[in-house]
């Protein structure tokens, strides 16, 4: 069975749906048309009877009351229809609806018992009557035969001319409705067709697929804008996820082959098992132990099933124990720590463990990467309603490009990657999915002291 594609449907639905009000209008305006037209017909020959009844009863009273004049002469019967009107009225009774279709024709006088005496020869069941009273008694009936169809003169002709009216509309209609379905099947889907046709290319695999862009800002044309950006979204996390891989296999690769190595040296007996080969195999497996470490975080966090326990605390004491904890790595480095803190507390909502992995994780970038001598500034204090703490350092600084690519994983902004000043590159972007669940802000800055500023907000609580 032949599959019908959206544009034929289309143009199929549309047309069938013209089609077929236009017979509908045609047939119903036909129906209506006729019965309307004989109601009106009919009323106005009604309205003729009323006055001729006016005449008739005259005629029978100038007559000796009776209707032996109308046998005798019957040529007198049309003489005895003309309306007794006044002289003003009477051109607009010979003009009326009622004379111009000959209503007077249908007219037929019947004697008090019942039989013909003048008029239309056949009286059908359905006819009009009006009784003839004269001095209260019914000497007559005068009966108007209704138009029961439109079949000849000019009601007919009307009545033809209005039924060809209606069909040459109907017939226009439905070549404009088949027009303007050509025109919408054709132009309005195309580009509907072409997302559908680039859709199936981007679940090849084809990333880099997009769509011309429709102007204007209906939903066709949103339509090919929010493929082309969904397409980019995928093309980007593609290669974010092929620099990933490949950035966990350095990553990963590097400790295992000095681990391996040392091994080999060890079974080799190219170097002794003493203290210095332990401490040296050790420190591999840490590397290894916090690389694996952040990326179980990281993977936690992308799921949403990393977890907080919230309760209020002070953010200042937060800071300064985390900071302690430095006090040596600090002054081994000849680092000049400027510290301010504000005195009164800033309460905020938070889990105590993971803020504290925060600004560990802050602190220690910043003594890794800050040359010895230099200085490390941190502050915190309050600006409104938000909790701010900045954490500066000095040279060496971060070329303005770099700073907002510092929070993507495996981001160095040195590029040899040396591992003996650089961590594993994931710090700072768990940092960035911490203070995102504390519903804060981290950005980074260049430092006025010449290295780097790292800035975070966090709202306060109370």
């Amino acid at each position: 069975m032949m599959k019908l594609n959206l544009t034929t449907r289309l143009f199929a639905a549309v047309f069938s749906t013209a089609m077929a009000v236009a017979l509908a209008m045609g047939v119903f305006t036909h129906i209506n048309l006729n019965r309307d037209f004989l109601g009106y017909l009919n009323e106005q020959a009604l309205g003729r009877l009323e006055l001729a009844l006016v005449s008739v009863t005259a005629g029978f009273k100038e007559n000796g009351n009776s209707w032996d004049f109308l046998r005798e002469r019957p040529e007198l019967w049309g003489r005895l229809l003309r309306p007794r009107v006044p002289e003003a009225q009477a051109p607009a009774v010979k003009t009326s609806p009622a004379e111009l279709t000959g209503a007077t024709r249908r007219f037929t006088l019947l004697d008090v018992d019942r039989q013909r005496i003048a008029g239309f020869p056949q009286v059908p069941q359905t006819a009009i009557e009006r009784p003839v009273v004269v001095d209260g008694l019914t000497v007559g009936w005068l009966v108007l035969a209704p138009f029961e169809s439109v079949s000849s003169g000019a009601e007919k002709r009307f009545a033809d001319a209005q039924v060809r009216t209606a069909w040459a509309v109907g017939g226009a209609a439905v070549l404009l409705a088949a027009g303007v379905a050509f025109w919408v099947s054709r132009r309005l889907l195309r580009p509907v067709r072409r997302v559908a046709e680039a859709s199936h290319r981007l679940a090849a695999g084809d990333y880099g697929t997009r769509v011309p862009e429709s102007r204007g800002d209906d939903e066709v044309a949103r339509l090919g804008h929010d493929f082309n950006q969904l397409a980019l979204t995928l093309q980007r996390n593609e290669a974010m996820r092929r620099e990933f891989m490949a950035d966990v296999s350095h990553e990963l690769r590097t400790p295992l082959g000095v681990l391996h190595g040392e091994l080999e040296a060890l079974e080799d007996g190219v170097r002794r098992l003493d203290a210095q080969a332990l401490r040296s195999l050790k420190g591999e497996v840490l590397t290894l132990h916090k690389l694996v470490d952040d990326l179980y975080e990281l993977s936690l966090s992308d799921v949403g099933a990393l977890s907080y326990r919230k309760a209020e605390l002070d953010l200042r004491e937060v800071v300064g124990s985390t900071l302690s904890t430095f006090g040596e790595r600090v002054n081994g480095s000849g680092l000049a720590l400027r510290l301010d803190l504000l005195d009164q507390p800033l309460p905020v909502f938070g889990d105590e463990r993971r803020l504290r992995q925060l600004f560990s994780n802050l602190f220690e970038n910043s003594c890794r990467y800050t040359e010895a001598g230099g200085a490390l500034q941190i502050s915190a204090r309050r600006e409104g309603e938000r909790a701010i703490v900045d954490v500066q350092d000095s040279a060496p600084g971060v070329l303005p490009e770099q700073l907002p690519r510092l929070f993507e994983r495996f981001f160095r902004a040195e590029p040899s990657r040396n591992r003996r000043s650089g961590g594993s590159g994931l710090g700072l972007s768990i940092c960035q999915r911490i203070v995102e669940a504390h519903e804060g802000r981290i950005e980074a800055r260049p430092s006025p002291l010449g290295g780097l500023w790292l800035r975070v907000e966090l709202p306060m609580h109370g």
